[in-house]
This record gives structure tokens, sequence and C-alpha cells, in this order.
């Protein structure tokens, strides 16, 4: 199979577990890959005769989930690696080639954060020079940042040079051991079906490496290969200055900030944001301002976690004065705040009180600058489907528009599209798992442009003598309480899963689904798995069908809101629950602990975690 195998030892090639799908796998591995840390683990597993490791790695292939790859770094096609990451390139290049038949004259965008594996010498960077080799190789112009960047600069880059498309490899927040394969179209937004599918496809038929597709050299001296870096941080942050509305204030204010980049690589880019908008810079967290893949100072590189994973930020905050902490995930296109209250302790908001801030803020601001000139029916917020509905309630009040979308960014950026496209205006969008997307210069989450935009609220805030949290009771008493609640269970298992939500759709007396839950009455069920939707007339969900994940959502007759789904990313079954009380509605303690009650009662009745062996969030 060419002249990458040449120095394969002959007797692993030929040594036969008596399976011949993976003994072919075998084969086509000890064949193909030529770094020699992620071959000599198939080695030693072959000389082990460790046959189930070797079916878990080499019999299956990723598929693209949350538009791309997602995975631990090892050997192994089910891995993200050298070999697989040259397989996904190729099948992008060829997709690309049938859809662009001047492919070669436009160009394709490439980015990196700092995860690294040493045991697989699999880092980011490498990685990222091997998905420019590969086009490069094909007479395909690349753009290569020369350094790390935030996730949301690759979709920019794409936008804004007129890419044919992009990839950014990152995890994101996931563990140090994972790595990933984001990809984004034309567009700039990431890819959705039927994309995906189809990329998938031809994946599985450039499976074999061109041998100029390991030339990890390739973009350091190819002409082909321009480095985008300092054009387009510059770019970024002049576009950033669209959405800071009061430059006046942020220079002067006596609020100081604490940032932390959780060890990704975020900081150089929220002190450069910062600048933009005028104010002093932020005060590191200097344990974790610097990259570092092993993650060393948190559990769990994600600082959706809350307090737990906060401290040394809420420390830091607290011996210089600080009352906000901003943090950007590792690959920063996330952002969770806290903020000290009157008593001393720590307020973490949820992604959903964020947006209930970052969207009463965004339309003030549009208010101010607009002054009633333009229409504000043709103004525009969205959410995810598993978010709040705060936002949807603002938009019944105050008259602009509200749409909700399936869960994730690429379902909210492809739709911004279609609205600008006929004329709409975006001020923002969100989904709760702490991903904002304020104006629309990246049409994806980004932390880094959220962290600021945060500051200078609280900023304006501050000259009201109001506190964020403050400020959050206020759109609450406006709007009535939106307390949700999301938590998730850990399933390796991806057949009890399935057997988990099948056991849902026949739990009804006539073997359909439920109508209640436990002593809770269901006047709604919505399974976008199945495409099934009782609050309609023909019964089909208006959102799209999407058969390869599991996702329903349950309306009570307590007004209680409530989802399970699964994740894209993780081993994790999820739930979502809101309850939208009336703004006359004020006993908060009654009202949640009615959803709590919900809560429990959904997770024992249908998800079961004890009998199925569900691991609880431990954080």
């Amino acid at each position: 199979m060419g002249e990458c195998g040449e120095d394969v030892n002959a007797n692993l090639i030929s040594h036969s577990t008596g399976d011949h799908q993976l003994d072919k796998a075998i084969w086509q591995w000890m064949t193909w890959d030529k770094n020699p840390n992620t071959r000599a683990q198939i080695e030693s597993l072959v000389k082990d005769g460790k046959v189930k490791e070797l079916r878990e790695r080499l019999c299956h292939r990723m598929t693209f989930g949350t538009a791309g790859l997602r995975s631990a770094m090892g050997a192994g096609f089910s891995l993200i690696n050298d070999l697989t990451i040259i397989q996904s390139t190729q099948g992008i290049y060829r997709y690309l080639e049938r859809c662009f038949p001047d492919l070669k004259k436009r160009s394709f965008v490439i980015g990196y954060d700092t995860r690294g594996h040493a045991s697989t010498n699999c880092s980011s960077e490498r990685l990222a020079k091997l998905t420019a080799a590969v086009f490069l190789s094909k007479k395909v112009p690349v753009y290569l940042f020369s350094s790390y960047v935030p996730t949301p600069f690759v979709p920019y880059a794409v936008k804004k040079l007129r890419a044919i498309g992009g990839v950014m490899i990152t995890a994101s927040h996931n563990p140090k051991e994972d790595n990933g394969y984001k990809v984004y179209w034309e567009n700039g937004a990431q890819i959705t079906a039927p994309h995906d599918k189809e990329i998938l496809k031809y994946i599985e038929e450039n499976v074999e490496p061109w041998s100029e597709s390991w030339h990890e050299s390739l973009p350091d001296y190819c002409s082909l290969a321009k480095d985008p870096f300092d054009d387009i941080c510059k770019s970024y942050m002049e576009d950033l200055k669209k959405i800071c509305f009061h430059r006046d204030l942020n220079t002067v204010t006596k609020l100081k900030f604490v940032h932390t980049a959780f060890h990704g690589v975020g900081h150089n880019y929220v002190q450069q944001a910062f600048r933009a908008f005028g104010f002093p810079f932020p005060i590191p967290v200097p344990e974790q301002k610097d990259p570092d893949p092993e993650f060393s100072t948190v559990k769990c590189p994600n600082p959706e976690e809350g307090e737990c994973v906060l401290g040394l930020s809420l420390r830091l905050a607290e011996e210089e004065g600080a009352r906000v902490v901003l943090a950007t995930d590792p690959d920063a296109d996330r952002l969770a705040v806290a903020e000290q209250l009157e008593n001393g302790t720590w307020k973490v908001f949820t992604g959903n009180e964020l947006a209930a801030l970052l969207g009463w803020w965004m339309l003030l601001c549009w208010r101010e600058a607009n002054a009633e000139k333009k229409n504000i029916k043709k103004v525009y917020m969205l959410a995810t489907t598993v978010s709040s509905k705060i936002l949807h309630t603002m938009a019944q009040k105050e008259g602009f528009q509200f749409e909700e979308t399936l869960p994730g960014f690429k379902w909210i950026g492809n739709r911004i599209i279609q609205l600008l496209d006929n004329g709409m205006e975006i001020l923002f969008a969100f989904e709760e798992s702490i991903g904002f997307m304020c104006g629309t210069s990246v049409l994806d989450k980004d932390g880094v442009s959220a962290a600021v935009v945060v500051a200078e609220m609280a900023t304006y805030l501050e000259t009201k003598n109001l506190t964020l949290n403050q400020q959050l009771e206020q759109v609450y008493t406006t709007y009535g309480f939106h307390i949700t609640k999301t938590s998730y269970l850990i399933c390796y298992d991806q057949a009890i899963i399935k057997n988990i939500f099948e056991r849902i759709r026949k739990l009804g007396d006539d073997q359909g689904y439920p109508k209640f839950c436990g002593k809770h009455n269901i006047v709604n069920i919505r399974d976008v798995t199945t495409g099934y939707d009782s609050s309609q007339q023909d019964k089909k969900s208006v959102l799209p069908v999407t058969k390869n994940s599991q996702m329903i959502t349950f309306t009570f007759q307590n007004g209680c809101v409530a989802t399970l789904r699964t994740s894209g990313t993780e081993p994790k079954i999820k739930y979502y629950a809101e309850f939208c009380a009336l703004p006359g509605q004020r006993d908060f303690t009654l009202l949640n602990k009615e959803l709590q009650n919900l809560i429990d009662v959904l997770v024992e009745y249908f998800l079961e975690p004890d009998k199925n062996r569900l691991k609880r969030r431990s954080l």
C-alpha cells in the first residue's frame, strides 16, 4: 500500500488475531502511520495480545459530532493522532474540490490551541501543520496562524479573508487527554448537514495517506502558505470596537477585573480586547495565564463547573480588591463570570443568567445608539432550545424578534447568516453552556468579546450604583424569574443511553410517550430525534430532526420545561430545566423548590441512574 510501510516490522504486519477485520486494521495502521510514538503503541498492544483494546482503537472511526471531531489523543482510527488528522483533511480536501471548482484560487484557514500529548507527539501545532500540508500538497493556498489563537479567530478569519473554509485544532474545555478538529464553512459558521456526512464519506474514501501529506515542514517554506496572525489580530480588535458603547466610562473606571485564561490561549487576547475598549488591563491569575496542556491547577479545565474550579481567581480578586472575575475556557470561546456580593460571598453566574444580563445590555445599547431610527421588528436575538427562555420573554415585551435553534452554535451561526442575508440585524445569541455571541463579527461563541462586553456593562452599572447581580434582579423583576438548573450524568455505554431514551418513548399507557413524570402532568413532548412534537397539529417537530443524537423536551402543566439530551462531545446525558415565572411571582425559594422536585423525579423516573449505573456529577 505504498512506500510508507516499507520499514514496518513484517512480523507485526503479518500477525493474525483470528479476526479478519482487526487484522486488516492492524496491517493498515502499521503500514500507514509514520509517527513512531503512535506506531509503537499499536506494536505494544499487538505483542501483548490486547485484542479488545486493539479492536476499540482500530475497528471504529470517529464520526463528525459538534461540527467536527473530538476524542482522546492516541494511536488508532478512533482517536486523534497524526494519521486520523491527515485522513480527515484528505477527505475535506476531496469534498471541497467537488463543491468548489475554484478551490485552488481560494484559501483555507487553520488555527490551533496549546494542547499537547508527549506520549504521542500530538500537539495541536503539529496537527495544524499536517492539516496545512495536505492542502498545500494539492496547491491550495493556506492561511496558517504562526501562534496559538482563540477558536473565534478561525471563523473570523474565514469571513475576513473570504476563504473556502477553516479548521481549528482544539478540544476546548475537554480533559487534557483530548483534542479535536473543528470545521468551518466558507460562510464563517460551523458546518452542518449535509456537509458533515458528506465529508465523512469522503474521508472513508481517502484513508490511505498521500505521501506528501506527512510533510509537516511544508508550511515553513511553501510559497502558498501565509501567516494571517498580525492582520487578523489587528482587524479583530478593530471590529471589536463596534460593540463598545461607553469608552468614555471605561477609560476612567475604578473597577478592577481579574481574568483567568485557564491555562489556555486567552490571556494575551483578553488583554488586547480590554485595551481596544479603553480599559486598563485586567489582573491575570499568574498560575493560569500561560498555556499548560496539563491544566495543572484545575481539577477539570472547564470554567462552567463554577466556584470549585475558580478558587485561584477568587482568592486573587479578594487580595486585589477586584469585584468581578472573568474566566475564559482553554480555547477562549466561552466565558464564566463571578461577582463578589456585599456579604463577601461570590456569585458565579450561570450561562442563562449572564445571557439575561447581556440580552438586556445589548438591547439598551442598541436603543441608545439608534434612538428609534431603526425598525425594532428587524432586530433579532437567538438562543438554543435547551437555553433559558428569558430572551423570548423579553422579545414579547420589547418588540424585537426571538428565535431558538437546536443545541450548538453551528445551528445559531447558520441561522444568523440567513437572517443577515434577509436584511435583519442580530444583537446577541447564546447557549446556556456559557457561550455568547455579541454582534456579528464572529458567527460563533466568543469568550474574548464577551469578556470585555461584560466588563463594560459592569462599568456602566457602577455609575448607576448597581452591581451585575442587582441588575439581574431588576431584569427578573421586569420579565419574571427564569429559574434554571442544568447538570448531567456520565455514561460511557452508548447501548445503555439508547435503551434509556427508547424506554422513555414507550412509558405511556399505549406504549407511546408518557403523560406523567411521577405526579407531574406532561402537556407537551417534543422529540427531535424522531421528529415528533405533540404541540403541532401534524405532530411534526419544527426544529430539524437529528437522528444521530438523543433529545426530548417535556413541557409540564406547572409551567416547567425540561430537556434530556446526549452531549455531542462528551459521554454525558444532560438535563436542562427551567421555571418561567410571571413578573409578580417573587417567592424564589418556593419556585426553586418546585423546580428541584421536578428534576429529582425526572432523573429518577426517566433515567434510572442506579439501575443503569450512571455516574452522577461529582463536582
